[in-house]
């Protein structure tokens, strides 16, 4: 007998209801309500080859709406992925499953990327669209030829950050970016009615978007509308009118069914009702055939394009540029290559410019680009043309004032692979985009975020533009290196390291002001995170600890100090993560016990305390700062060497 698409659908329902309610925890009224619009997609749509999910030319699947977890997890099972097995699923938000209570990519094939903060998913794919069509721009259909599917739900498209990516996607009309809106009409409050009245298809045509609709249980109404919009040269949403919790009789088309286990009685009059009479978690052999036999046409496209490959003479570029390896050595070469033109006294956001030109000039899979600070951030190089709508080739974004869009697009673009993206702006805006910029680091994605204006060494545009408490916020985050490199040398490290570490961000703290050259070359210090620069030339009683700007004030200091008799080492500390993962021999070396340690940094004190102890001084700006000229602001607070070294001989006697 045919399978029909209502048992293929409801075997996702089936799936769904099961394992929420084995977990009693979960979301099973989106994948019971989006399951025909997701059949639809994945078996007549979809390009994919679960015997090789990682292939560089698949389509990209991405849930944005990740608390209905259970609909990637039932597809990914029924197509013949490898895992989730039907263990995994029954242990659904358990401890080791891979089947977490919203997706990530860390853990199963075929998850391109971790969802569950709403929007997010839809601004990641928006960077992936990105990333397809500038990578064929460079290789061709022949290499590359895919799209990026997305299903989204009501909240996806209310958070802000659903405006700033459909904006950037419009402009640079991503005609391969499919989204699919679940438009059922309910939030966990209730009704949409409770908190919006928006035209959605208004303000998407508005931005430049095609848009359609579909009855969201009617499969050929549903495969009319995917069809149109991926015909379509604009991005594309298609409202799919669903019902929540879709064949549960009786809380069907209620937020009741939207973020907790629909009940045993409500499973047992939904199995009825959908006419499933196979035990929880078992899928009728013909049904589950069936969906491996969808999931299996992908093969014949994936062998093609193979042979596409082999022939092509763009294959050895192609798969290094797709491989992203970069050792810190070849980085550091590419950096120093415009050394001759590094004044002795640069700004770290200028000399990050000078070094970005050899670096994009050697490493073509680096895509730059700035929330519409490009003058103040030096992001854009010769290398870097703009990408446009009209030049997908290009390697420079212009962002507009988009920085949380920004961010997730860049998200996005290390996930589909092949592209180092960097993108700039101001470190206080980093809380404009602080959640994707979690989002990269529990992600383990390559990005890195170039924030200039790093203290109120920016001067006179006052407290709203300095950042004070941001470097402490930042460096809370896990798998997530904040350098701040003191010099020219060491931008050019901090760049290297951040260029080679494939499985984590980086965030790159520059200064607005000069600052003066306090390294000439030698061993890459940066790479251990803290290193000794200035060594006591007297008996050592003293350890400065400083970053960035602070350090030329701590080498001032110690030459106040070593006048007076008085040892001091300067030590420059560009990462504290870095450093935290150096053996306990090397951090006790450089940080030694019985000396007074002293930190300086133009930033919160809070942290501190960790590296110079609870009998160490810390000195830095616990308030927020000021609008004045910056020599004006560092006396202000205290930040000289004549302020601070009288601080630490009173320290020293007492």
């Amino acid at each position: 007998m045919t399978v029909r698409h209502d048992q293929l659908a409801n075997a996702i329902r089936a799936l769904a209801m099961d394992a929420v309610e084995a977990a009693n925890s979960g979301h099973p009224g989106m994948p019971m309500g989006m399951a025909d619009v997701a059949t639809v997609l994945f078996t007549k749509f979809l390009k994919f080859d679960p015997a090789n999910p990682k292939w560089p030319d698949r389509d990209r699947f991405v849930l944005s709406a990740g608390h209905g977890s259970m609909l990637i997890y039932a597809l990914l099972h029924l197509t013949g992925y490898d895992r989730p097995t039907i263990d995994d699923i029954k242990r659904f938000r358990q401890l080791g499953s891979p089947c977490a209570g919203h997706p990530e990519n860390f853990e199963l094939p075929g998850v391109e990327c971790t969802t569950g903060p709403l929007g997010q998913g839809f601004a990641m794919a928006v960077g992936m669209a990105i990333a397809e069509r500038h990578l064929n721009s460079v290789y061709g259909d022949d290499l590359v030829d895919h799209a990026t599917w997305v299903i989204a739900g009501d909240g996806c498209l209310m958070e802000g950050i659903n405006h700033e990516a459909v904006g950037l996607a419009g402009h640079l009309q991503l005609g391969r970016l499919n989204v699919l809106w679940d438009d059922n009409r309910i939030t966990i409050d209730g009704s949409t009615s409770l908190s919006t009245s928006e035209d959605i298809l208004a303000r998407y045509a508005a931005s430049g978007w095609h848009v359609g609709r579909c009855d969201g249980h009617d499969p050929a109404d549903i495969e009319r509308a995917l069809a149109e919009a991926a015909a379509d040269p604009r991005p594309s949403l298609v409202a799919c009118r669903t019902i929540i919790g879709k064949g549960a009789p009786n809380k069907q088309g209620t937020s009741a069914t939207h973020g907790a286990a629909l009940g045993v009685a409500e499973v047992a009059a939904a199995r009825e009702a959908l006419q499933w009479t196979s035990p929880p978690f078992v899928i009728p052999d013909d049904i589950a055939a069936e969906w491996k036999r969808y999931g299996a046409r992908g093969a014949a496209d994936r062998a093609a394009w193979l042979e596409r490959l082999a022939q092509s003479p763009d294959r050895g570029a192609f798969e290094q540029q797709m491989a992203g390896d970069i050792s810190v050595e070849a980085a550091l070469q590419a950096a120093f290559s415009n050394w001759e033109k590094m004044p002795l006294s640069v700004a770290t956001r200028k000399a990050s410019e000078l070094e970005l030109e050899g670096l994009t000039a050697a490493f073509p899979a680096m895509i730059g680009g700035s929330a519409d600070l490009t003058g103040s951030n030096n992001t854009k190089t010769a290398a870097t043309k703009p990408l446009t709508k009209d030049d997908y080739s290009g390697r420079y974004i212009y962002y507009g004032i988009r920085e949380f869009g920004m961010a997730a697009a860049m998200n996005g673009m290390a996930l589909h692979g092949g592209i180092i993206p960097y993108g700039g702006t101001f470190l206080v805006f980093s809380d404009y985009c602080r959640n994707a910029i979690r989002m990269s680091a529990l992600q383990n994605v390559r990005v890195i975020y170039v924030m200039t204006h790093d203290s109120i060494g920016l001067g006179e545009d006052g407290p709203t533009h300095q950042p004070v408490e941001h470097l402490t916020s930042l460096r809370l985050i896990p798998n997530l290196r904040v350098y701040r490199p003191a010099d020219s040398v060491e931008t050019a490290e901090c760049w290297a390291l951040a260029l080679a570490e494939k499985n984590g961000p980086s965030v790159l703290a520059l200064s607005r002001q000069n600052l003066k050259q306090v390294r000439t070359g030698g061993e890459t210090g940066s790479a251990k995170g803290a290193y000794r620069l200035r060594a006591a030339e007297a008996p050592r009683r003293v350890v400065l600890v400083a970053t960035g700007s602070e350090v030329e004030l701590a080498v001032a200091v110690r030459d106040q100090l070593e006048a007076q008799g008085i040892g001091a080492d300067v030590v420059s500390m560009p990462c504290w993560e870095v450093f935290d993962a150096q053996d306990a021999g090397y951090r006790a070396d450089i940080l030694p016990a019985g000396v007074l340690k002293v930190s300086i940094e133009a930033g919160t004190t809070l942290g501190w305390e960790r590296y110079v102890g609870s009998d160490g001084l810390t000195f830095g700006i616990d308030r927020f700062g000021a609008s004045a000229p910056a020599g004006d602001l560092f006396k202000h607070f205290g930040l000289t060497a004549d302020a601070i070294a009288p601080k630490i001989l009173a320290a020293l006697k007492a």
